[in-house]
């Protein structure tokens, strides 16, 4: 059975973040409205990883063991590894999620994500390379001939370089270009003293932000908009350092506090839709954060929403245009999911489209989750081929798992990946009971699918 569904233009998105909470530095997904909590590598990311989100939502950027850059689709988990640079160097993806930037070596990388493969700008001391959004310029930080740096902008193909900033001032660091290519933020001069201004990069006018009470501002982020600037500002109270989390417009003209944070600073990162700020707590006692929160500028109570293990960096994913899609509903199965619109019905179990396929079932089995998913990865006739991945989550607060073919699955397969949840209570089926759903998609739709899940 299926029936319309509204499109939806706005999403709460993902937030991606880096933490130790099983052991080792990974890129793990939190999903606001239902606190569905993810983890997303295994051995590759690092305490330095920042994860960086291509503008479509689909691919994150970090530079992580080895310092080695990786691009990890989060739909198939596949990982690409593309190159080796310095840990915390910017990474940047142009607009259409096809080309990444980053400085090595004094050149601006420009990376093809589609056809990998890469051009070169040189740029003698440069940092912060960061495309406009027209994708045909880009932006970043070198020195002037006198040693002062400046902001630049350069076309993509090494022509046109031209001077933005007159600064005498001192480094600029941490610069960022607006969402709407208008503006760019940056601080300055250092770590212990650290200003946040912007400049207008038509006019070159530079506007200075008030910040907090010890001129210890860090981590400055655009609001989606490109109106505010959300940042943590370093307080001191007897006996320990904290942090205000301050947001203020992009002239300094509107400074407001949303929330505290028991760290020295901490990164912060704007939803989506552009009411919410994300920020890390927890440092009691303790050198890194160990709480992820949320603060919604509309309400004056922020909240706590996951906590566990060191967490060193989070950033909220962009603003996706959703495609329409029809509601799939089986009173047989007892669920109800979203589908694309576009696929059609082939039985009452399965619907397929140009792109992919979904198909139902039941299963019953004992108790134990992984034993019930181990059986369904590793059948004897292979059908994810010979070393599936298992990936053990929660959802609807019910064990769950998914399983990820190989790269050797046999074709006819047609990428099947699946989602097995245990049922809140089993389900009557003909004459038999059945205690876990079984969702089977083609790797490309597997979360998109069934990450929106519900029994009936």
């Amino acid at each position: 059975m299926a029936v319309q569904a509204v499109s939806h233009d706005l999403v709460q998105g993902w937030i991606a973040y880096t933490s130790d909470r099983v052991g080792a530095f990974d890129i793990w997904l939190y999903r606001p409205q239902d606190s569905l909590n993810f983890q997303l590598t295994r051995g590759l990311g690092a305490e330095f990883s920042v994860p960086y989100w291509s503008p479509d939502s689909r691919r994150i950027a970090f530079i992580g063991i080895g310092k080695v850059v990786h691009l990890l689709d989060t739909v198939t988990l596949a990982v690409a590894r593309i190159d080796q640079i310095e840990p915390y160097t910017l990474l940047d993806w142009s607009t259409d999620s096809r080309y990444l930037t980053y400085v090595k070596n004094s050149r601006i990388v420009i990376y093809d994500t589609f056809l990998h493969s890469s051009s070169a700008i040189p740029a003698p001391g440069a940092s912060d390379a960061q495309w406009f959004p027209s994708g045909l310029e880009l932006l970043f930080a070198a020195p002037d001939s006198t040693g002062s740096t400046q902001l630049f902008r350069i076309r993509a193909d090494g022509t046109g370089r031209r001077q933005i900033t007159q600064n005498t001032g001192g480094p600029l660091h941490d610069v960022r270009i607006s969402p709407d290519g208008t503006s760019a933020l940056y601080t300055s001069p250092g770590a212990s003293i650290s200003i946040i201004s912007t400049v207008d990069l038509a006019t070159g006018t530079v506007y200075t932000l008030e910040g907090g009470p010890l001129a210890k501002n860090y981590f400055p982020a655009w609001s989606p908009d490109s109106r505010s600037i959300a940042y943590s500002a370093t307080a001191y109270r007897e006996p320990n350092y904290y942090s205000i989390i301050q947001i203020d417009s992009r002239t300094g003209q509107n400074r407001r506090t949303l929330a505290f944070s028991d760290c020295f600073a901490t990164p912060v990162s704007w939803s989506p839709d552009g009411v919410k700020v994300s920020y890390l707590s927890g440092c009691t006692g303790a050198e890194s954060a160990s709480q992820l929160w949320i603060a919604d500028l509309r309400e004056q109570m922020p909240v706590n929403v996951l906590s566990g293990g060191r967490i060193t960096a989070i950033q909220w994913s962009p603003r996706v245009r959703r495609l329409p899609e029809n509601i799939f509903t089986s009173f047989v199965y007892r669920v109800s999911f979203p589908y694309p619109a576009t696929w059609r019905r082939v039985s009452e179990e399965r619907y397929e489209g140009a792109e992919g396929f979904f198909q139902v079932s039941a299963i019953a089995a004992g108790d134990q989750i992984a034993d019930v998913c181990h059986s369904e990865a590793f059948h004897p006739l292979m059908p994810y081929g010979s070393s599936p991945r298992i990936v053990m989550t929660k959802m609807l607060n019910r064990e769950a798992c998914f399983i990820y073919p190989s790269a050797d699955q046999p074709v006819e397969m047609n990428k099947q990946a699946a989602l097995i949840v245990k049922y809140p209570r089993p389900v009557q089926i003909g004459e038999m009971f059945y205690n876990y759903f079984v969702l089977w998609a083609d790797v490309y739709h597997i979360r998109q699918v069934g990450g929106r899940l519900s029994f009936i």
